[in-house]
Parts: structure tokens; sequence; C-alpha cells
């Protein structure tokens, strides 16, 4: 599970792990600029990051659990930049729906390159950010007895990412307050199943 910086901090953590970490997100976006996720290995992290291969595995099992921390991060830098709150549940989802469409038009690149780049691991850590957030929220507000709130948090998280996904696709995109009111329409009597 990631664990974003905003997160850390609220947490408490030891200046230094922050630190570390942030060294170690750094370093894997910018490898990521240069070349596939699948392509770059935890000695290419470590050595961008100016650290050793065992300082990146007392603070992350693999590489997957870095990218994940990595989205999680700039996921909750993102919603912050643009003034997108959650107070309440009404506007929840789209508020999560517009960070998501947001977040991949700014991190895909066009053209087929970009298609590819959405259909590899990013699109499953994407998933996994915005699952772990419908999960908090379902922490405040419980489903229904009998539905499995791990199973209702995957089924909406995909439902949106989908739905990102094809708006950052689509030639001629409908602005993103519209588009995320369409995906909250859509989605919310999934969770009230």
């Amino acid at each position: 599970m990631y664990v974003p910086a905003i997160a850390e901090e609220a947490q408490g953590l030891d200046p230094r792990v922050r630190r570390t970490r942030k060294m170690l997100r750094d370093s894997l976006s910018k490898l990521m600029k240069e070349k596939d996720f699948d392509k770059i290995s935890i000695g290419d992290i470590a050595e961008e990051s100016t650290l050793n291969r065992a300082t990146f595995y007392d603070h992350y099992p693999d590489k997957l659990a870095l990218l994940e921390c990595l989205v999680g991060t700039q996921f909750q830098e993102l919603i912050v930049e643009r003034n997108i709150t959650f107070s309440s549940c009404d506007g929840a989802l789209k508020n999560v729906a517009m960070g998501v469409c947001y977040y991949l038009a700014e991190n895909t690149k066009p053209g087929a390159d970009g298609q590819r780049q959405a259909n590899s691991r990013m699109e499953t850590v994407i998933v996994a950010v915005v699952r772990r957030m419908i999960l908090d929220g379902m922490a405040q507000h419980p489903p229904k007895p009998g539905v499995s709130p791990e199973v209702l948090a995957s089924t909406v998280a995909w439902a949106i990412y989908g739905a990102a996904k094809e708006w950052v696709q689509s030639s001629g995109n409908v602005p993103v307050s519209e588009f995320g009111d369409t995906i909250e329409k859509l989605v919310k009597p999934v969770l009230m199943a």
C-alpha cells in the first residue's frame, strides 16, 4: 500500500526517512522519463538516488511499491494544486474522477506510446491509489451489509479509471468538471448497491 508524502508528514515520520523516500521517488520519476518502468532496475533507482540497494529495501519491498507511492504522492499533490476538495461525500466521486483525468492528462504521452504506457503497470497503480481513497471513504461511510467493501472499491476505482482514460484519449473533450459530473452519475449507483 502506498504512503504518499503528505500522509508521511501526518504520521510524523522521521524527516530523514521522508527525505530518503523522496530521493527514491524523485529518482524513479526521472528514470521513467528516460525509459519504460519495466526496464528500470532497483540498481538503476539506487544509483540515480545516490543510495544503495539495501537502503531501497529498507523502505520498499520492490519497485512496484515505490511506483505506487510515487503515483499516490503525485496524485495528492495534483489534488492540492488544483484545490480539489473532499469535504463531504457529495461530489467526492466527481473530485476523484477529475483528479484522475488531470493526472492522466499530465502523465500520459500522446500517441501510440501513450496508449502503451496507459496500459502498463501504471494503470494498475493508479487504480490501486483510487481504490485506497474509496476504501478510506467507506471507512467513514460503510456500504450496506453483505457488500464487500474491497470488491465495491475495486469496481468503482476501475470504472473511474476507465472513464478518465477515455476522456484523455477523446478528441474534443468536454470540460473536466462536466465529465466529472457524468462519471459521478454513472458510478454513484454502484456505491449505493
